[in-house]
């Protein structure tokens, strides 16, 4: 009997796998800016899940769950990232040079810009912007209130609008996207219930 169990959990993951596998792989690559990195972030929260796939099967929102996951692990690597560039910074006795120059900005490209905002607003414009989830499913796969989710989208837009140089920013990131090596069409939080239009 627990062998039947056992077997339709598999297969269960599996189609969960082969449905949301890319998605989670394209908002890994938004998070962290490394393509390279984003297929293995991807696998491991997918191993993540598997491990307790009883409890994720049970939630009430599965595929927010995975990108809570996602988020995490990309936070965990970023700060990883970060600590390490201090270690080499210090070993060279150099300062990171930061440019505050609005003349600049229309030569930074999207990714670079993304890669420029604190980890929380980065988040809340990729999942808003990018995957077009709605206030309340982003809210649901940071773990974070609908009222931050407001407040660090606008923010974040904001910041990305005045580095690239334009009013168009959420136009701009979406063509940068496909441009920049994310494979597919803009994700549209399929399987996600509730997803689909942004809230007002």
């Amino acid at each position: 009997m627990g062998t039947v169990v056992d077997d339709a959990a598999s297969v269960e993951f599996h189609d969960f796998f082969e449905r949301h596998y890319a998605e989670l792989s394209r908002l890994a690559h938004l998070l962290t800016g490394e393509a390279d990195a984003a297929d293995d972030l991807a696998a491991d929260a997918l191993l993540a899940l598997w491990h307790r796939w009883d409890r994720v099967r049970a939630a009430e929102h599965p595929v927010a769950y995975a990108r809570g996951v996602v988020a995490n692990l990309a936070r965990t690597r970023i700060r990883s990232a970060v600590r390490e560039r201090r270690r080499v910074t210090l070993f060279w006795s150099q300062r990171e040079e930061r440019t505050e120059n609005p003349d600049v900005a229309g030569a930074v490209d999207v990714q670079s810009a993304l890669r420029r905002l604190p980890f929380r607003k980065r988040a809340c414009v990729v999942l808003r912007h990018a995957f077009d989830l709605s206030e309340k499913d982003t809210a649901l796969a940071l773990g974070v209130s609908v009222g931050t989710v407001k407040s660090q989208t606008s923010k974040g837009m904001a910041e990305l609008q005045k580095l690239l140089g334009t009013g168009d920013a959420p136009k701009r990131m979406r063509a940068g996207i496909t441009g920049a090596g994310v494979t597919g069409a803009r994700v549209t939080g399929a399987g996600a219930p509730g997803s689909g239009g942004r809230d007002r």
